[in-house]
């Protein structure tokens, strides 16, 4: 009897240091995602400074601070100021115009296949004033709950910054103590930890740098090739990027046939070929670098668990779905082993 309440007494104790954690889980697990993705560079500080761990850990995450939210910084504000210019444009610039140019280009084509398509532009052009106030009104009412919660925001990324120093110069520590809390022999345990740390730098490392690389060439050629707003419409295709299968074809696609509908004939063909040597090649090239082969996993997989995660999670799922397929994978395996030791 003893050893089911302390079991039951445990478990309470697990379920209540959930919710407690509950509020910081972002943070706490993009911070674990970081500390496996910068342990190369914590280890090549720490070798430089073998004496002083914590030194070498507060560098990493100062690095951190600078390479991410100075860079963060610079593109929201511009994001910001493209969004309100791309708003204005649609309503009371040449943006309404230029989309009904485009839509009646359109359905010229369209309406020689489909009939009664002659009057789709007519309906839009009327809509979409309405539709573009629509989208600020979305956007005012997330900015002021976001602004709201903005000691809610600078607590969160203290506790990721504080976590991510701790992991950094404690992680082989809290690794082994769960390894020694784990009723699996520790050769199970490792073969998780491993698996798990693989799916972060493969999966997830080598994806968002790819995303981030598509992204960046994404607004250099907007901007070369006359499209308007082009960090906004970058980072658009920088998190279509993060979708597998799909990717920035989302974005280059309707933009490429935008140009052309508009008689940018120059614009639309220079960017289709940006987008298929620049952008599209950056797969075949980084990819097997970035992404190695340690994670084979089908990419339907990888595409379910994205979207699934994000589905469940929020925007964490991009994270959490592949480390949950990820350790899915991990158990199975021990399971198997287990029964073929079994029989």
């Amino acid at each position: 009897m003893g050893v089911y309440f302390l079991l039951l007494v445990l478990a309470g104790a697990l379920v209540l240091t959930f919710f407690i954690f509950q509020p910081f889980l972002a943070a706490l697990v993009l911070a674990a995602v970081f500390a496996v993705i910068l342990q190369p560079a914590y280890r090549r500080i720490h070798s430089e400074m073998p004496r002083w761990p914590s030194s070498a850990a507060f560098l990493t995450v100062l690095l951190t601070v600078v390479c991410i939210l100075v860079p963060l910084g610079f593109v929201g504000t511009q994001i910001g100021y493209e969004a309100a210019s791309l708003y204005t444009s649609l309503v009371e610039g040449d943006g309404k115009a230029q989309i009904a140019h485009s839509i009646r280009a359109l359905e010229d084509i369209v309406g020689v296949y489909i009939p009664g398509a002659d009057d789709f532009s007519d309906r839009l052009s009327e809509n979409i004033s309405s539709y573009a106030k629509m989208g600020l009104t979305w956007l005012l009412q997330h900015l002021g709950s976001a602004f709201s919660g903005v000691a809610s925001i600078f607590l969160s990324l203290f506790i990721f910054f504080v976590t991510l120093y701790y992991l950094l110069r404690d992680g082989l520590k809290l690794k082994q103590a769960l390894i020694e809390y784990s009723p699996l022999r520790d050769s199970y345990d490792e073969s998780v930890f491993n698996k798990l740390e693989l799916a972060v730098n493969s999966v997830i490392k080598g994806n968002l740098m790819i995303a981030l690389i598509q992204g960046v060439l994404s607004a250099i050629g907007f901007s070369i090739f006359g499209v308007p707003n082009p960090v906004l419409w970058g980072t658009v295709t920088a998190l279509a990027a993060l979708i597998p299968a799909v990717g920035t074809g989302l974005v280059f696609l309707p933009i490429v046939l935008f140009l052309f509908l508009t008689g940018n004939m120059f614009g639309g063909i220079g960017l289709s070929i940006w987008g298929a040597l620049a952008v599209g090649l950056i797969d075949n090239l980084l990819g097997p670098r970035l992404i190695g082969s340690g994670m084979k996993l089908h990419p339907l997989l990888v595409l379910l668990s994205v979207l699934g995660g994000v589905t469940f999670f929020g925007a964490l799922g991009i994270f959490l779905g592949p480390l949950s397929l990820s350790l899915l994978f991990a158990l199975l395996s021990i399971y198997r082993d287990i029964a073929k030791q079994a029989v």
